[in-house]
């Protein structure tokens, strides 16, 4: 049985997220979306707020095979610690790709067995990442078309 992880802080989920995750199902029979409880950046939504969001949303939209957890520390260590095979990543833009590179390559030194795949962005996702997603939010901007309802209603209650 393959498992991915699809780790992010998925500060909030995308629409460009959720395609990641519905074509990654084509390579893996499970997946975790593996929440980075990366304490140096500052979210808007907490770890707790994050994970039931993308919960709802898998079972709102009936995906199934996918668990929501949470991990703290270094990628690798998780991925192994869940006996899991393969990252996930999404690539949006070229400008993605050196950071994605470099965290390869030094993933692949600490563990010589898990690969990375990378999934390109469909077209209609490639601009979208949360940063912009929240800043458009906070200054009262429709955010339809990027995320899902459920990550709406909870932004608008955000910048209230």
């Amino acid at each position: 049985m393959k498992l991915g992880i699809y780790p992010g802080s998925f500060d909030p989920l995308t629409n460009g997220h959720i395609d990641i995750i519905e074509r990654s199902r084509k390579f893996i029979d499970n997946l975790i979306i593996g929440i980075s409880d990366n304490n140096n950046k500052k979210n808007l939504f907490n770890l707790d707020e994050r994970i039931k969001m993308i919960n709802t949303i898998m079972q709102n939209r009936n995906i199934n095979n996918v668990t929501v957890e949470s991990f703290n520390g270094l990628l690798v260590s998780f991925v192994k610690k869940k006996k899991a095979n393969l990252i996930i990543r999404g690539l949006r833009a070229v400008s993605d790709f050196e950071y994605e590179f470099q965290m390869t390559g030094m993933n692949f030194k600490l563990n010589s067995s898990i690969e990375t795949i990378f999934l390109m962005a469909s077209d209609n996702n490639q601009l979208i990442s949360s940063n912009l997603v929240k800043e458009v939010s906070k200054l009262n901007g429709d955010v339809s078309k990027f995320v899902p309802p459920e990550v709406q209603i909870e932004l608008k209650k955000k910048f209230k």
